[in-house]
């Protein structure tokens, strides 16, 4: 996440379900020193093992996990310009065909809620409902993937259109695609497998 740039220093949080529950990054360790020991073994039911406690947000990587058969990886980061507009509690509209690529006609903003809480995790399953990304009020993003590379693929893809959507509102609000289009858009990415490698 650091060398692409969506995220900085020891911020943001990965998870991947294994056939135990999940791994997931642990807290306030920098990634460029981190080592596969260092990643912690948690449990739906919130307990953990391993040397290292979990990151602070592994309330919302369970219960986005345990809601959603369909993704097995959860990634979150603060990157820039998905945060400037979540610092606004801007939900993106289809201003772009690509915005479907996170499984709707908008990128969601959830409301603002603290830290490792429970109601930030509550939050963020209301925004991710039918869709794979969304914004944190004042915090960040949330993308989700079947794998972890299509989990940073997405993050990477929302922070782009994020600063799109940023530099286009320096002109003013910009039109945006119908339900329709966006409907005609999912479909066509959906038959041709749109941004998956074969």
């Amino acid at each position: 996440m650091n060398e692409t740039g969506i995220n900085q220093g020891t911020s943001g949080n990965i998870s991947v379900r294994n056939d135990r529950g999940f791994l997931i990054t642990p807290t306030s360790l920098p990634y460029d020193i981190m080592q596969e020991e260092d990643l912690v073994q948690m449990f739906f039911d919130g307990t953990h093992e391993g040397k290292r406690r979990p990151s602070s947000e592994w309330r919302f990587h369970r219960d986005i996990l345990t809601a959603r058969a369909d993704i097995d990886c959860v990634l979150h980061c603060h990157s820039v310009y998905a945060t400037t507009l979540a610092c606004h509690h801007r939900t993106i509209p289809s201003f772009h065909y690509m915005i479907a690529v996170a499984g709707g006609t908008t990128i969601r903003c959830a409301p603002y809620a603290t830290f490792g809480t429970q109601e930030l995790s509550d939050a963020a399953l209301v925004a991710l409902d039918g869709r794979l990304a969304c914004l944190l009020g004042q915090h960040g993003q949330i993308s989700l993937g079947k794998s972890l590379a299509s989990a940073l693929a997405l993050a990477v893809e929302v922070e782009t259109l994020s600063r799109l959507y940023v530099q286009a509102l320096t002109l003013g609000e910009p039109p945006v695609l119908s339900d329709e289009e966006m409907a005609r858009v999912a479909l066509q990415m959906k038959t041709m497998s749109y941004g998956k490698a074969e």
